[in-house]
C-alpha cells in the first residue's frame, strides 16, 4: 500500500506541475484550485507512504516521479526539447527510482 500511495503521490506531482503550467496562462481561480488539489493530495499520499518507508527513498522516488513526469510532458504537450541528452538524463532519473524501489 506505502507504494501505491507513493506512486499516486509523484503522478498527483506531475499533475501539480502541470497546473502550474495551466496557472500561469490561465490566471482563473479553478486553476489556482486544481494546482492546490494536485498538490495536497501528493503530500497527502506522500505522507501516507512515509509511515511505512524511510524518509530518504520515499522523497527521492517521489521527487524523480515528478522531476521525470514534468519534463516528458513538457516534451509531449508544450514542445520543449526532445534532445537526445535531455531524454538521457530523465532516462537516468527514471532508473534510479527504479533501482531505489529494488532495493528498498
Amino acid at each position: 500500500m506505502a507504494w501505491i500511495s507513493l506512486v499516486l503521490a509523484g503522478l498527483f506531482e506531475v499533475c501539480g506541475v502541470l497546473s502550474i503550467n495551466k496557472l500561469h496562462k490561465d490566471k482563473s481561480l479553478f486553476s489556482l484550485l486544481l494546482l492546490l488539489v494536485c498538490f495536497g493530495l501528493s503530500f497527502s499520499f506522500l505522507a501516507i507512504a512515509l509511515e511505512v518507508l524511510p524518509m530518504g527513498t520515499a522523497y527521492a522516488i517521489w521527487t524523480g516521479i515528478g522531476a521525470s513526469g514534468g519534463a516528458l510532458l513538457g516534451m509531449v504537450f508544450f514542445g520543449e526539447s526532445k534532445d537526445w541528452k535531455r531524454i538521457f538524463f530523465i532516462l537516468l532519473i527514471i532508473c534510479a527510482v527504479v533501482g531505489l524501489k529494488l532495493i528498498s
